[in-house]
């Protein structure tokens, strides 16, 4: 089950995070499948190929992510093909979430990713994941980081040289929706949308709306 489904194992996956987000040149070491903080699902590691496009452009790079393989294929090596639902979320063959647009509709937790990003997390990393003066650009690093290693740093927040990224793991607000946030960003990042509000949207499912009154009321 791909659900977050309780609020301890947020915290107990927010003890889990070792490495430093920093907006800086230096290359992170790849996070253990399965030490993300709240969700259940499970996923292979990163092609050989994906881990050499990271050594070349850091995660903390603000540079542009160039798609490994084809339109795909991320930098990190993952495929972002859509092929289950579950919860009314998709995920990929790997079980890791993704996004899905049908001409200029994207699903609910793309659109849903860009209410809480904006809501959370543009203060410091710029509208759009586009990034700050002193926060690196997400919708560029979330294409080079592992899905793990992403939960990892945001449950427990990162301790860099010039700038310091707090712990949202038992924050509700953004914990309940962590895969929103990274589905959206994974979508402006490879330039599926635009920047700004998605125009229109799918509708949020039944599924979606129970796992999320589950997450929030814990």
């Amino acid at each position: 089950m791909k659900a977050i489904t309780s609020l301890t194992a947020l915290v107990l996956g927010a003890s889990l995070a070792a490495t430093a987000w920093a907006q800086d040149t230096t290359t992170a070491p790849a996070a253990e499948a399965g030490a993300g903080a709240a969700a259940a699902a499970s996923g292979n590691a990163p092609a050989a190929e994906g881990a050499a496009a990271a050594e070349a452009a850091p995660e903390g790079s603000d540079a542009p992510a160039e798609m490994a393989g084809g339109a795909a294929t991320l930098p990190n090596g993952m495929d972002i093909t859509p092929v289950t639902q579950e919860n009314g979320r998709w995920y990929n063959a790997e079980g890791i979430p993704t996004f899905k647009i049908d001409g200029k509709v994207v699903d609910f937790a793309t659109f849903n990713g860009f209410r809480r990003y904006h809501a959370e997390c543009h203060v410091c990393h710029g509208p759009d994941g586009e990034g700050s003066t002193y926060a690196p650009a997400l919708k560029n690093s979330v294409l080079r980081m592992d899905y793990y290693e992403f939960q990892e740093v945001v449950a427990s927040g990162r301790q860099g040289t010039n700038s310091v990224m707090p712990a949202f793991g038992t924050n509700k607000n953004v914990w309940c929706y962590i895969d929103d946030i990274y589905v959206y960003l994974l979508a402006h990042g490879t330039g599926e949308i635009g920047r700004g509000r998605p125009a229109e949207r799918g509708e949020k499912t039944d599924e979606y709306k129970a796992q999320e009154e589950s997450c929030m009321s814990m």
